[in-house]
């Protein structure tokens, strides 16, 4: 009779993850984002001017939740009613019964009664139904204070929470997707083991710049008001940009291959891909990166879309260096060895069995990196650069402090939820760091 012998499997995933847990500050860091994220996502509910519930004159509305702007109610003596809700002076609306936002306030709403930087303990002034000025009630105190234009800063710093957050992740995003793909493809074909048509290659070059343009710059208006929606309305159509770009350089890559038949075209061009990424990395990293966002930033369209994309093209440099670190190491290995002799295509070989082996070191950048995106967006709002004026930013926040140097509640708050935010991805990068280092491993 056959002995059963249990052999015990290593996970590294499972190891890292528990590593990653025995890190008290790194595994409550994860929390305290997801509480963060679960902020930005619920911005919407927590902080609005519209009440979520109310009763006006017999009809049942929901005001914050409503996707029309208008509401036309029919009252009992036959008369019809329009309420424009955006515009609604809802506070001074005689409602049988309301259920408020935890925050009654929107943010780029003025309240001209506590204009010209109100602090958070100051005198509060409020018009009742009557059109009397009163004390503030309680309820509708700006607990935060207000700016210049009497805008709620508790309003702003939580819906400039999703501003800063996805700004961060998508700009992050972007550059892991070019670090990745730029990294590997250097680490694994190196100068010598890729080559391709010349036609081929030229076609695909010249598919890039259109790719772009119809992906981003032909939906840059669908993807600035997505953004402005939600994160998931956002999400749909930057899935729908990143199909495009790939449909076209797909048939750029598909046209090429039939050019590269031709008899002029035909000849194999070698690609030193190792070479050119290096280069790429290297005029990159010569120029001050901040320097280098603020001149683009600069010249381009005013726009939370041009603002992560700029961030993106420029952070992919450290990702691809750790990437083509590990490929270095890992195309020489027995399993890429053995998908070769089996006929596995490159591109398989590639993204299905090396890739996942050797994005570890480069979760670690990616971590630092959207704390560094987002101290860089913070920057550019605070110098009135890269985002549109009517977008409420926590470096916008700061820069309104500028104009009352007394207006301290402009500077401290918006600046503890920037520095909250970066300590947040700084100690999950150096938890993601010491979970994934083989030299910790025990």
């Amino acid at each position: 009779m056959k002995e059963k012998v249990q052999i015990n499997q290593f996970n590294f995933r499972q190891y890292a993850w528990s590593q990653f847990k025995k890190n008290k500050q790194a595994y409550f860091s994860l929390w305290v984002l997801g509480f963060l994220a679960l902020v930005a996502l619920l911005a919407p509910i927590i902080a609005n001017d519209q009440p979520l519930y109310c009763n006006y004159k017999g009809h049942t509305l929901f005001p914050a939740f409503s996707f029309e702007n208008t509401y036309e109610l029919k009252m009992e003596d036959g008369s019809e009613e329009k309420i424009q809700l955006d515009i609604a002076k809802w506070k001074q609306m005689k409602l049988e019964s309301v259920i408020w936002a935890p925050v009654p306030y929107a943010p780029n709403k003025s309240d001209f009664l506590n204009a010209d930087f109100v602090a958070p303990s100051g005198k509060q002034y409020f018009q009742d139904a009557s059109g009397q000025m009163v004390d503030m009630p309680s309820r509708f105190r700006h607990r935060l204070g207000t700016n210049k234009k009497g805008e709620d800063v508790l309003s702003g710093l939580i819906h400039a929470a999703r501003i800063s957050l996805t700004i961060g992740l998508i700009a992050m995003g972007v550059a892991a997707i070019i670090g990745l793909i730029l990294g590997a493809m250097a680490g694994y074909f190196g100068d010598h083991k890729l080559s391709t048509s010349f036609g081929r290659f030229w076609v695909f070059v010249l598919g890039l710049p259109f790719a772009y343009y119809y992906g981003f710059m032909v939906r840059s208006d669908a993807l600035s008001d997505a953004i402005g929606t939600s994160g998931g309305a956002f999400l749909v159509q930057l899935m729908i940009s990143l199909v495009l770009v790939a449909v076209i350089l797909l048939a750029a890559s598909y046209l090429g291959k039939l050019i590269g038949k031709l008899p002029l075209l035909n000849w194999k061009k070698n690609i030193p891909v190792d070479a050119l990424v290096l280069r790429m990395i290297e005029v990159l990293n010569s120029i001050p990166r901040l320097i280098l966002i603020i001149s683009i930033a600069a010249i381009a369209k005013p726009s939370i879309l041009n603002l992560m994309l700029i961030i993106g093209f420029t952070s992919w440099t450290g990702i691809a260096r750790f990437t083509r670190a590990e490929f270095l190491k890992i195309r020489n290995l027995e399993y890429i060895q053995a998908g070769q002799s089996l006929g596995f295509t490159e591109g398989r070989i590639i993204f299905k069995h090396a890739l996942p082996n050797g994005v570890a070191p480069a979760l670690v950048a990616i971590a630092f990196g959207i704390a560094s995106a987002i101290l860089i967006e913070s920057s550019l709002s605070f110098l009135g650069i890269g985002v549109p004026p009517d977008v409420v930013t926590w470096g916008s926040l700061i820069n309104s402090g500028r104009e009352n140097y007394s207006a301290w509640w402009l500077v401290i708050f918006p600046g503890l939820a920037i520095s909250i935010t970066l300590a947040v991805y700084t100690l999950m990068g150096e938890g993601l760091r010491d979970a994934t280092d083989p030299k910790l491993k025990t």
